[in-house]
């Protein structure tokens, strides 16, 4: 299919089996680390 159908829903998967077993193991939810920039962007 060309709009990328199965992928979409692998995705999905992946993320609730990912949810699933992080609440099964009672971990907590992973947080992406933000990127900290100089104040000065000519450094």
């Amino acid at each position: 299919m060309a709009d990328n159908f199965l992928e979409r829903h692998r995705e999905d998967y992946e993320q609730r089996k990912a949810g699933w077993l992080r609440r099964k193991k009672h971990l907590p939810k992973i947080k992406k680390p933000t990127i900290q920039r100089p104040d000065d962007e000519a450094l």
